[in-house]
């Protein structure tokens, strides 16, 4: 539904190997057993890094480098990984930064500054060496291929780029041919108001993150413009922090693929990592964290807050489909706090296609206008939204009122 990835020679512990296991199995707490990794093993991979010499450690990660990935197919839980990188000294964090950036760029604990310089060099890194080889390949399908590639990654690059001073930062990065990414506008080490968009059909990262990201900007714009109204003359000292998440990290479906819920199932064990992550750095001083989904995105969310292991604060959903769940008593949402925006001409909308409708009345969310409106705060107008993909569109009533979801202002929402 379109919406709109040299040997050390140093004597050290021994790496634990563990089975590898696919991408979007269930993180450690919640998965199967024998499916994740158990917090021992990931104690050991730190722990033998801690004794290899600095100088030694590029050589020593290289002869290790598959134990190293396994951490991203059988992630361990969030809490360890990140108890375990402070107890490395920064020489070895910067080895391992240099050594290893798509591990520790898409391992959920580690800061996501370092995460942001990891999957950057990881993203430069890669662009060169696909550079380089497609000058020398002269196989067609091969050439393709690295085209595709190399215009995904290069509209990611674009994508990072600052918009009004806001910086942006690629929090994750899959490479390969079903890339995968999500890039935060805002800082999301300390900002008060976190949101993370999740997209629906058809939404790919090689012709969708700059848009995406675009969208991302919007609602941050949106954001920190109701906070300073708000905050009135008390705002000398600047709005509370905003952080806007464009995360696509799951492969959307296509037509073919649209009817079964395989991909939507992928899609929330990577949230909940996600959302488990960001609650794994954020316990000192947590944020107030929304989930913004649309179309099958909101039925992967749904599944994701289906589970028990996570908590968010608001959770929106429009044109979805719905899923299991029958009310939102069934969901990790604080106080049931979930709105539903159907467009007019919407065909999905109503449809209880996975198994539920959280536009009926039975369901319990609060409604959420998208048909237009006068802004009672602003007095702007607003305009509608129609069809299955105007949701996100600047200027409309549904944008407005995700702005206000996002920042704790629930109440001020338009029904």
């Amino acid at each position: 539904m379109p919406a709109d990835s040299a040997a050390a020679t140093v004597q050290a512990a021994p790496i634990v190997s563990v089975a590898p296991a696919a991408i979007g199995d269930a993180p450690a707490s919640s998965g199967p057993a024998g499916a994740a990794v158990p917090a021992q093993a990931a104690a050991a991979v730190f722990g033998s890094i801690r004794t290899v010499d600095p100088a030694a450690l590029p050589g020593y990660l290289g002869t290790h480098s598959t134990e190293l990935d396994r951490l991203l197919t059988s992630p361990p839980a969030a809490a360890d990984i990140s108890r375990l990188w402070k107890q490395l000294d920064p020489a070895r964090q910067a080895a391992l930064v240099k050594s290893a950036p798509h591990v520790i760029g898409n391992l959920e604990g580690v800061p996501y500054d370092v995460r942001g310089k990891a999957n950057v060099l990881d993203l430069d890194r890669t662009i060169a060496s696909a550079t380089s080889t497609l000058h020398g390949e002269r196989g067609k399908t091969e050439r393709i291929a690295l085209k595709r590639q190399l215009t995904t990654l290069g509209n990611v690059r674009t994508a990072l780029k600052k918009k009004d001073g806001v910086q942006r930062t690629l929090v994750s990065l899959d490479t390969s041919a079903d890339a995968r990414a999500a890039i935060v506008v805002g800082d999301l080490r300390t900002a008060r108001y976190v949101s993370v968009l999740v997209p629906g059909m058809y939404m790919s990262v090689g012709e969708q993150v700059e848009a995406w990201a675009g969208v991302a900007q919007n609602l941050y714009t949106e954001q920190t413009g109701f906070l300073k109204r708000f905050l009135g003359s008390r705002s000398h000292g600047g709005a509370p922090g905003v952080a806007v998440v464009a995360w696509m990290g799951y492969q959307t479906p296509v037509l073919t693929n649209i009817g079964g819920l395989d991909l939507a199932r992928q899609g929330a064990d990577s949230l909940e990592r996600t959302l488990i992550g960001l609650k794994s750095l954020r316990q000192a001083n947590p944020p107030y964290l929304s989930v913004l989904a649309h179309s099958y995105g909101s039925t992967a969310a749904l599944l994701a807050l289906e589970k028990g292991t996570v908590t968010v604060d608001a959770l929106a959903l429009m044109g979805s489909p719905g899923s299991d769940a029958q009310s939102v008593h069934q969901l990790g949402v604080r106080d049931g706090n979930v709105f539903v925006g159907e467009a007019s001409m919407d065909p999905i909308v109503n449809s209880a296609f996975f198994g539920s409708d959280p536009g009926s009345p039975a369901y319990g969310a609060k409604r959420m206008g998208v048909g237009g409106a006068t802004d009672p705060i602003t007095h702007a107008s607003l305009s509608g939204s129609s069809g299955h993909n105007e949701y996100f569109t600047a200027g409309t009533e549904c944008m407005r009122n995700l702005a206000l979801i996002g920042i704790d202002q629930g109440g001020k929402v338009l029904g």
